[in-house]
Formats: structure tokens, C-alpha cells, sequence
């Protein structure tokens, strides 16, 4: 007695078979999609420059601890408002560096208003930045982290 045979592409196993390397191959071109439509900000032409400059960012560091700075920035709207103890600078530079993408980093001229620097941001999207505040003739430096969401952020050498 003959059993019923059905054709090839009548049986599920077969399209099952065929599904799994056929789901690989569109995930591996929407990956190539998404890689060639983004932008790797994060990779830096001047690797080697960049990497010898380390020794003149901690002497700038070491500066700041001698001088005993500290620094605390309060954001609000569109206007940061630093408060700087240790020294009276005439203006400084503070630079807010996003995390992964070098196109979303920010840097503001401060000049000293009252007790307070103050100075004026774009649209920051309450995303993290690692802050970076220095004196004018770039003899000192402060680090720390604001998270985007808190007002203030400390800054400290090395921070």
C-alpha cells in the first residue's frame, strides 16, 4: 500500500529549515544598515597625539590639587552657573563632553558675574556629561559627572 506523499514545500520542517539561516542573513543586513547609517564618534584621528598629551592633562590636575580647587556647576534652562573656591579667575572655559558621540560636546565661555561664572548652553536633552571646567591660559584643570537629570555636578582635579 502507498502512503500519500505530499511535495516538498507542503512540509513545515522544510520552511523551517529554510527560515532559520534566511532570518540570519536579513538580522546581519539590517546590522550593515545600522553601521553604515551611524556615526562612530567616538574613534579619534589623533590617537597619538591625544595619548602623549596625558602627561600634560595630569600636570594640569596635580596643579589644580596644589592650588586646592574645588568647583560645583548648577544647570538650569539654558545657563550654567559655576562657583569656583581656591582662586578668582577673569573668565574660564567649561566643556561638557558626552559620553559616546563627539558631535553632542559643548563647550561655554564663562565670565565671572557676582560670586558666580556664568555662562549660556544649548539644549543638553538631560542626557550625562562629563564636565571639564579650566582657567583661561590652561594651567589647571576640574573634572566630575553630572547624570543630565540632577542641577549641580562637583567638580574636582581628577573628579
Amino acid at each position: 500500500m502507498r502512503e500519500d506523499v505530499r511535495p516538498w514545500y507542503r512540509e513545515p520542517w522544510v520552511w523551517f529549515v529554510i527560515a532559520l539561516p534566511a532570518v540570519a542573513v536579513a538580522a546581519s543586513f539590517a546590522a550593515l544598515g545600522v553601521a553604515i547609517a551611524t556615526d562612530d564618534g567616538v574613534v579619534a584621528d589623533d590617537y597619538y597625539r591625544r595619548g602623549l598629551a596625558v602627561n600634560q592633562v595630569l600636570r594640569r590636575e596635580a596643579r589644580a590639587r596644589e592650588l586646592h580647587l574645588a568647583a560645583t556647576a548648577v544647570f538650569s534652562g539654558d545657563g550654567v552657573s559655576v562657583t569656583l573656591s581656591g582662586t578668582k579667575e577673569a573668565a574660564l572655559q567649561l566643556r561638557l563632553i558626552h559620553p559616546t558621540r563627539s558631535g553632542l560636546d559643548q563647550s561655554v565661555a564663562l565670565r565671572l558675574s557676582g560670586q558666580a561664572y556664568k555662562g549660556r548652553l544649548a539644549g543638553l536633552n538631560g542626557e550625562p556629561r562629563l564636565v571639564v571646567l579650566e582657567d583661561a591660559g590652561s594651567t589647571w584643570r576640574l573634572t566630575g559627572k553630572w547624570n543630565g537629570r540632577d542641577a549641580r555636578a562637583e567638580l574636582a582635579p581628577g573628579g
